[in-house]
């Protein structure tokens, strides 16, 4: 358990079992508790690096915006900080679309790729989702004191008087549009997504997604020789808002960041 200090930022992070390093990413108003419930299972086969993004869990806020692509700058200053390269990362939600962006952004850091519950646009969240990001702001965030995250903020923060701040800069973040279709395209590294069988991302969204990373355009064959270099995983029963903490999310990644892949064409 250490701090680095990256591109202006007292960046926490954890680090648990050994092997392969897998960087994880937390959702919005989390911290790198929110993986305490599959942490066992990926440390049986994982290095773990769990990382704090920008003004949650302990890492302090700075004077910049909350921006998916400065906090995947600070992911991949990290990297470089601990000498890794060819990491793996998996982001969930908000940490999920900074994932992304450290591929796209640092794709020579990036082994493989795996998203969870995350989209690549913006509107590729239902009406209901956007309107509720719309709202988030200081007001909000005092009306959620005494919910579970603002505990775990309240109790490990260093500064935990930040959190409407948290809200007030997340609900700036959430409320800009984004596309990063073409990006998405263009990426060589091998990547997975992860979703609720009733998210809060359409399955019409997902499969646009997967498209993008060049699945589900043809039958893979009898041998499986056609196979996508990208892969989808749809969970059955799970929500948004418990996908993170269920023994089927680790079931599901692990033979993809273990296995061999096919190099993308």
């Amino acid at each position: 358990m250490s701090y680095a200090d990256v591109n202006g930022l007292h960046l926490w992070y954890e680090t648990h079992g050994s092997g392969q390093p897998l960087v994880l990413l937390h959702g919005g108003y989390g911290a790198v508790e929110m993986f305490a419930p599959i942490l066992p299972a990926l440390t049986q086969r994982r290095r773990v690096i769990a990382v704090d993004l920008q003004g949650h869990g302990r890492t302090a806020d700075v004077d910049r915006p909350l921006r998916y692509e400065t906090m995947a700058d600070d992911v991949a200053a990290l990297l470089r900080h601990l000498d890794l390269s060819g990491a793996d990362v998996l982001g969930y939600s908000l940490g999920g679309g900074v994932a992304l962006r450290t591929a796209i952004q640092h794709p020579a850091l990036v082994r493989r790729l795996v998203m969870v519950s995350t989209p690549c646009r913006r509107q590729g969240w239902y009406p209901e989702v956007l309107a509720a990001m719309a709202a988030q702001d200081a007001r909000v965030g005092e009306q959620m004191r005494g919910t579970p995250p603002h505990e775990l903020y309240a109790r490990v923060a260093p500064r935990p008087e930040d959190w409407p701040q948290l809200w007030a800069r997340t609900g700036d973040l959430l409320r800009r549009e984004y596309d990063w279709s073409a990006e998405v395209a263009a990426l060589t590294v091998p990547t997975m997504l992860v979703y609720a069988d009733a998210d809060s991302i359409p399955v019409t969204h997902m499969a646009e997604f997967f498209g993008l990373l060049g699945g589900g355009h043809r039958d893979a064959g009898w041998d499986g020789s056609d196979r996508p270099t990208a892969r989808l995983a749809v969970l059955p029963g799970l929500t948004h808002y418990d996908i993170v903490a269920s023994p089927a999310l680790p079931a599901a990644v692990l033979p993809f960041l273990t296995h061999q892949v096919r190099p993308p064409e």
